[in-house]
């Protein structure tokens, strides 16, 4: 039998580093948010060679007193809590006590910190988790920690860190879901000499978005908040025009910390599932404050997996706020006919404009003078970005004087847009547009403050023009003309009609003789149980048949190529698998395939008659917008888009 040897501290702390240290992204996680719990309000982080050789992270924060340096590089060393009762009441990002540890076990490490008050501060230096000097230094107030040479005592690790290209990376896209989840911290990111970017502090999360996402993300945004019992949401939720096929635009955040979380994006997506395509994801930066008794985040040494109390009841609360932000909204993407590489050289012609400098966390002086220079600049930047907006149409203008007039109310900066006597724009009627003052704009979808354009007050307005394609009627309205898809269009009214039916259970069932007979686990047959109403909302007439075995005696009409029993089966896997209450996706998708397939056909043609029938019937829906697959049914076309590719309007 082996010998049982007890580890020495340095092989210790070398194996924990393996969970909490993967990567230099992982690093700068750790000190950033223990900046953050410092109180800093500025916080740089600088890298090099994908933070393999380098990571510097600089605050102005609360500091360390000289006597408990030692003390912050203990393993479970921690400020932050003081006994396990304290875990169901954290407010701070940090509390495990094993984040400097492991990383001093891992790479060279050299703190230099000073607290309010102190005259000098203290610098202090350990290598591989072993102590080599100690000094008192002048210092600004707050910490500066360097970490160098990671992963330099353990090759293995570090051979199976990628390219310093794709680590930096890595370490960027923290950074920058860090300074979404605090606007009214100043942050600052520079790799290998370069500022990546940087965020003002102001408190506009909307402001942080832009400078990450850019302008057409930033523009096409809705604000969200919402309040339950113990629970609040704010944020921003994105217009279904800026879907991603990857979850990586859902970002969410917990009481200050970013999570990920199955949950969270299940009921996210539920609330956006009828304005997006299958396979499609939406965009939207969502701050949670959650009691902390419901939630536990002591769960993997990142923290960022949170568990939820009560979790099918918060789902469905998250979905039907989501679900309620977009209801009701117009959400007829609008079509540019502008050329996409002149919105990319606008695009980056404006940021070349932006020359605000920042200032390091320990520059007092120019900190207390940034806001005004900031706010002058993002005044400046706003009303340059949007002036073309503004031109365009009154919608565009109220955006924009919304915006300035927030940074007039915390700043005291004039308003250019006054300045430049923008308000004369009329309130009624679009502003006719002169040459070389409008340049080419990126795709935006409408969001009208007027009647919507699917409505029966602007239905009247329909000019009925014809059909193109034996599949798309055109439209006149207004200034607009709309493109009307037939298929799309009564797909949607035959789902909606399939649904009602389902949830009234009335939907026709076709009986089987002789009946089929299946067998089911005990986890199948509980599951069965629980949910026997939707199945026979859906059509199915099932009947016990002794011991574990049941008789399907009837299925829904119309399966289209599905056998009964196959889709009995998919159904009850899919119902295994979901904690969520709702309809099950397996059966929404079936009922979307039997309105497809009842619906009229792309290359067919339709009387006039029919088309204003297919109209009428698509304005009483509650969601027009989408067929159930999330292709739209309308889209729309302004005059000015047109009237630009015939050079009426030269940019």
């Amino acid at each position: 039998m082996a010998a049982i040897n007890i580890l020495d501290h340095q092989t210790i702390d070398k194996i924990a580093a393996g969970e909490v240290v993967e990567r230099p992204a992982s690093v700068v996680k750790e000190l950033v948010e223990n900046a953050i719990d410092a109180g800093a309000d500025a916080i740089t982080v600088e890298i090099k060679d994908g933070g393999i050789s380098l990571i510097r992270v600089t605050d102005n924060g609360d500091g360390i007193e000289k006597s408990q340096v030692p003390h912050a590089f203990l393993r479970h060393a921690t400020s932050k809590i003081t006994s396990a009762d304290d875990l169901t009441d954290l407010v701070s990002l940090g509390f495990r006590g094993e984040a400097l540890a492991s990383i001093a076990a891992v790479s060279m490490v050299e703190l230099i910190t000073k607290v309010p008050g102190d005259l000098t501060g203290i610098r202090y230096v350990i290598e591989g988790g072993v102590y080599k000097e100690q000094e008192e230094v002048g210092a600004p107030e707050g910490t500066t920690m360097l970490v160098r040479s990671l992963f330099f005592n353990t090759p293995p690790r570090r051979k199976f860190l990628k390219q310093p290209q794709t680590e930096g990376s890595y370490a960027a896209d923290l950074m920058e879901h860090l300074a979404l989840s605090h606007p009214q911290i100043s942050f600052k990111f520079i790799m290998n000499g370069q500022t990546r970017f940087y965020t003002t502090g102001n408190k506009e999360l909307q402001e942080i978005i832009y400078r990450i996402y850019g302008r057409d993300i930033a523009a096409q945004l809705l604000p969200f908040s919402w309040q339950g019992e113990g629970i609040s949401v704010s944020g921003f939720l994105g217009k279904p025009v800026i879907n991603r096929a990857n979850r990586n635009y859902e970002i969410f955040y917990i009481n200050g910390r970013y999570i990920k979380s199955s949950l969270i994006s299940k009921a996210v997506e539920e609330g956006y599932r009828e304005y997006l395509m299958q396979h499609k994801f939406p965009f939207c930066v969502l701050h949670f404050q959650i009691d902390t008794k419901r939630i536990d985040v002591n769960v993997h040494p990142t923290k960022m997996e949170v568990r939820i109390a009560d979790g099918p009841a918060f789902y469905e609360a998250v979905r039907q706020a989501v679900h309620d932000a977009l209801h009701g909204r117009e959400m007829i993407p609008e079509v540019s006919l502008s050329d996409r590489k002149e919105q990319v050289k606008e695009q980056q012609a404006d940021r070349q404009k932006e020359t605000v400098s920042m200032p390091e966390p320990f520059e007092k002086k120019r900190i207390a003078e940034m806001p005004q220079r900031t706010a002058s600049g993002a005044i400046s930047r706003i009303y340059q970005e949007n002036r073309r907006d503004m031109l365009r149409s009154p919608e565009g203008y109220q955006v924009s004087r919304r915006q300035t007039e927030t940074l007039q109310e915390q700043t005291g900066m004039p308003d250019p847009v006054v300045e430049h006597d923008m308000t004369a724009i009329p309130q009624q009627e679009p502003v006719q547009n002169s040459q070389n003052e409008v340049a080419a704009v990126s795709p935006v979808q409408m969001e009208l403050f007027a009647d919507k354009i699917l409505s029966e007050p602007a239905r009247a307005q329909f000019t009925l023009i014809g059909q193109i394609f034996d599949t798309y009627w055109l439209i006149s309205y207004q200034d607009k003309l709309l493109i009307i898809d037939q298929h799309a269009a009564h797909e949607k009214i035959k789902y909606e009609r399939f649904m009602k039916q389902f949830r009234e259970h009335a939907v026709v069932s076709q009986t089987l003789m002789p009946p089929l007979v299946v067998t089911l686990t005990g986890k199948e047959r509980e599951c069965y149980e629980r949910h026997a109403g939707d199945f026979e909302a859906l059509g199915f007439l099932i009947e016990e048949f002794g011991g574990s075995e049941y008789a399907i005696r009837g299925v829904p009409m119309d399966l289209y190529g599905y056998g009964g029993k196959d889709f009995f089966q998919e159904i009850l896997d899919e119902l295994e698998g979901e904690s969520v209450s709702g309809t099950p996706e397996g059966v929404r998708i079936r009922i979307a395939t039997m309105a497809c397939k009842a619906a009229v056909k792309g290359n067919m043609q339709l009387g006039r008659q029919e088309a204003e029938q297919l109209i009428d019937e698509l304005l009483t829906l509650d969601n027009p917008y989408h067929c159930p697959h999330g292709r739209p049914t309308i889209i729309a076309m302004s005059k000015y888009e047109l009237e630009k590719k015939f050079k009426r309007i030269v940019s």
